[in-house]
């Protein structure tokens, strides 16, 4: 691969990346807030008012990062891979745009009231003005994820005048992967905002254990998080399904799956050698791939051999998944063992030392699926219809290079400083 080509994919990646951290929390928490403000409504117990004003707190700081760094990507779009909106800016153009005027720009307004105005407005103003700015952060969701659906699964398009251009929005909106997707980022920031407040309450709890907001966070988090990592699986599940029918090569690529097989079996483990072709020292479960995919242990499923060159990096994305699913399974176990104790008293500090190191977990999955999804898309930027390759701009490798050296330090001591931030607020809890 050229090394501009490559250079340009990692400064993006990594830019995407480190945005994706802050909706991955708002989007969650925000609607964590709105739990958090009626419970006080109705009960007026000073420590959901304390749970309330510790994580609008939290919410702003992330709101604001993912603000940010969601403008710095966007520039790349220009500055990178310019091929990009030259051949289809006419769909992901309005996409866009459509994020900043219905979603953006509806968080943005009544944000203020959700953090100053609880002392100027009347209670249902003031919770009525957070379930806006909720219903803001999962509508700017959807919206991205239509465009990115889309660009993993194109349709709605046709080319007139040589131009491509939208035949009909709903089919390009609501296009084949569009609804596994959402489903499947709204869980995962539920999720994550669930282990965050988990965590964070369960630093709080080693510090001062009769923190009353701490116990209270602590438990409703640990309730929701066994609910809907549950539903994540199943969501995962027919995800894959979907993935199966319209990205054969992705999954091929999941799975380390190099030729054509009936009866094909689960690799649980390996050492992916792309040159060769082979899976070294290997953990199979015979048949198991063909009953989770196409639910007959004798179904043949389709190896990368069956698409020439245009198959992604393999080893890549085979160990992405394996670490989004392997969390998964940690999160479900901490969850479900978190709910069960919590029902008892209080948590032991076992416990709270767990939640503690899982407080970040959420950003763990992501990323590891985020992974999966890009890098399972390549050679393509929009399958079929535009490689990556053929998008990318005219920077130089020393340009690309000297950028990414300088992102990656400004996002690290960005990373650093804000969850020194997080863990400083939640170790002086509500007070």
């Amino acid at each position: 691969m050229d090394e501009a080509l490559l250079l340009a994919r990692i400064q993006f990646g990594l830019n995407i990346a480190f945005h994706i951290l802050f909706p991955s929390i708002t989007i969650g928490l925000a609607w964590l807030l709105v739990v958090f403000r009626l419970r006080y409504e109705r009960a007026r117990d000073p420590a959901w008012l304390g749970a309330y004003k510790l994580w609008v707190k939290v919410f702003a700081l992330s709101f604001a990062m993912g603000v940010v760094s969601g403008i710095t990507m966007s520039f790349q779009f220009g500055t990178n891979w310019p091929g990009y909106m030259n051949k289809v800016g006419n769909v992901a153009g309005p996409l866009l745009a459509y994020e900043v005027l219905t979603a953006f720009f509806l968080e943005a307004t009544f944000l203020g009231v959700m953090l100053f105005g609880m002392n100027r407005v009347s209670g249902r103003v003031h919770i009525a003005s957070g379930i806006v700015v909720a219903a803001g952060t999962t509508l700017s969701a959807f919206w991205i994820l239509a465009l990115s659906s889309w660009m993993q699964t194109p349709a709605g398009h046709v080319v007139e005048h040589g131009e491509l251009i939208a035949g009909s929005w709903l089919a390009v909106i609501f296009n084949p992967s569009f609804p596994y997707r959402l489903a499947h980022m709204l869980l995962a920031s539920g999720i994550t905002a669930a282990f965050l407040v988990a965590g964070l309450s369960a630093w709080r709890l080693l510090r001062a254990p009769k923190d009353a907001s701490a116990h209270k966070t602590l438990r409703f988090a640990a309730r929701l998080a066994a609910v809907l990592v549950p539903l994540q699986i199943v969501a995962g599940d027919l995800h894959g399904l979907n993935t199966l029918e319209h990205q054969p090569a992705k999954i091929a690529a999941v799975e380390a799956l190099w030729k054509t097989e009936k009866g094909a079996a689960l690799t649980l483990f390996a050492l992916v050698n792309e040159e060769k072709k082979t899976n070294e020292y290997a953990l199979e479960i015979p048949k198991a791939l063909s009953l989770i995919l196409k639910h007959d242990r004798n179904a043949e499923v389709k190896g990368l051999e069956e698409f020439g060159a245009d198959y992604p990096p393999v080893a890549p994305v085979f160990w992405s998944f394996r670490v989004m699913v392997g969390v998964g399974v940690l999160m479900l176990l901490l969850s479900w063992l978190g709910a069960w104790k919590l029902r008892a008293g209080p948590p032991s500090r076992f416990l709270l030392w767990s939640f503690a190191a899982f407080t970040f977990s959420g950003w763990v999955a992501t990323l590891a699926g985020w992974l999966v999804t890009e890098i399972g898309r390549q050679p393509w930027l929009v399958s079929g219809i535009l490689r990556t390759a053929e998008a990318a701009g005219d920077a130089s490798g020393a340009e690309l290079g000297a950028s990414l050296t300088a992102y990656v330090v400004t996002y690290a001591a960005l990373l650093v400083s804000y969850m020194v931030v997080l863990t400083h607020l939640a170790g002086k809890g509500s007070s």
